[in-house]
């Protein structure tokens, strides 16, 4: 288990192709830090991602990275936890949510394709 921030990013990056970046409120996650990670845990595994500060390294943080081994699963995280109908960027991160989403009108199913290459869902183009 990595040690650092510096470890941790270094770890995520060689071992998940898709990256998110998600800007933190100025109050914190505060108890969505639990339902995101319980999503997580439960859409993609437990080692199917992994969460790491974002930004530059060594200054305190106002974004987290969220790496996916599963680009379906990416965007569903963005649909379910970001905010906006379209998943817009402010200054280059998604912003979390603050309430919750409509029920989905249906589920996918079907096999989970991995990533072909890398893929970075980190802000406006």
């Amino acid at each position: 288990m990595p040690g650092t921030p510096h470890e941790m990013i270094t770890m995520a990056e060689r071992s998940y192709p898709g990256r998110i970046r998600i800007g933190v409120p100025s109050g914190g996650l505060g108890r969505r830090y639990g339902g995101i990670t319980a999503w997580l845990d439960q859409n993609c595994g437990a080692d199917g991602w992994a969460i790491t500060p974002s930004g530059m390294r060594g200054v305190l943080n106002d974004a987290i990275s969220i790496y996916f081994a599963d680009a379906t699963l990416a965007t569903a995280f963005v649909a379910r936890w970001c905010q906006g109908s379209k998943a817009e960027t402010a200054g280059g991160v998604f912003q979390v949510r603050e309430n919750e989403p409509a029920p989905p009108h249906c589920q996918l199913s079907g096999p989970r394709a991995p990533f072909s290459g890398p893929l970075r869902f980190s802000g406006a183009a």
